[in-house]
């Protein structure tokens, strides 16, 4: 270290940065809690070495993920990563928003299906619908709101504007009036698997078991948790 160096270029010889590992680290100010803030000069990431919010940590994003998706509840989420719960909502939204919705191909055959839950109490009753792709089993799309024609054009616009080549749904009349009777078909078998999605739904997110008290308290998160389930 040079003696004519500031106080914002002293590099420190033992410490590594966290995010590219690399030793060309340097001395940046403290924080306001004075603990000693350091930069990196190969990734531009600053970092301190030992957090008192957990929620700063690199890998915090990842294992919010991990653990929405093994169907933890908000409160079961915030005591495993020592987080408060305003934070964890905060960032389940903020991840949510950097997700892309999925690039639907031409040409495909559908699923459709709606599965219902609750928002803030149990007689406030909300639908989820959703499409599935019946070859890959991915959902392309999905809709949160009242079981009604606005909620279920929304996903079924996607499909058609991706020139879908056969929707199956179940026997709801709405269906008939939103889809061409060509593309349309109500057989038998023909949504075994949505229906097997949603089991598997109602299993690993406890917000939409049938007999719960986890059920959403805000439909900002509840589609975030689905946007972080589908999409990632």
């Amino acid at each position: 270290m040079s003696k004519n160096s500031t106080w914002c270029s002293r590099v420190s010889d033992d410490v590594n940065c966290p995010k590219c590992n690399e030793k060309k680290v340097v001395k940046n100010g403290r924080t306001k809690n004075y603990k000693q803030q350091y930069y990196c000069k190969m990734c531009c990431h600053r970092f301190i070495e030992s957090y008192t919010n957990q929620a700063y940590k690199l890998n915090t994003n990842k294992k919010i993920i991990q653990l929405t998706k093994e169907g933890l509840g908000i409160r079961s989420t915030a005591r495993i990563l020592n987080i408060s719960t305003t934070t964890l909502l905060k960032r389940i939204v903020s991840i949510a928003s950097s997700i892309t919705k999925p690039i639907i191909s031409k040409g495909k055959t559908y699923e459709v299906d709606e599965l219902c839950t609750y928002i803030r109490h149990k007689k406030n009753y909300i639908w989820l619908v959703y499409a599935l792709e019946k070859n890959s089993k991915k959902v392309v799309s999905f809709n949160v709101g009242k079981r009604t024609n606005k909620t279920l054009n929304r996903v079924l616009e996607t499909l058609k504007l991706s020139d879908a080549k056969k929707i199956f749904t179940d026997r709801l009349k709405n269906y008939r009036y939103l889809i061409e009777e060509k593309l349309h078909s109500v057989k038998r078998f023909g949504t075994n698997h949505i229906e097997r999605k949603n089991l598997t739904l109602r299993t690993h997110l406890k917000r939409l078991n049938r007999r719960t008290i986890c059920f959403s308290k805000s439909l900002v998160v509840f589609t975030a948790v689905l946007k972080i389930y589908f999409w990632t």
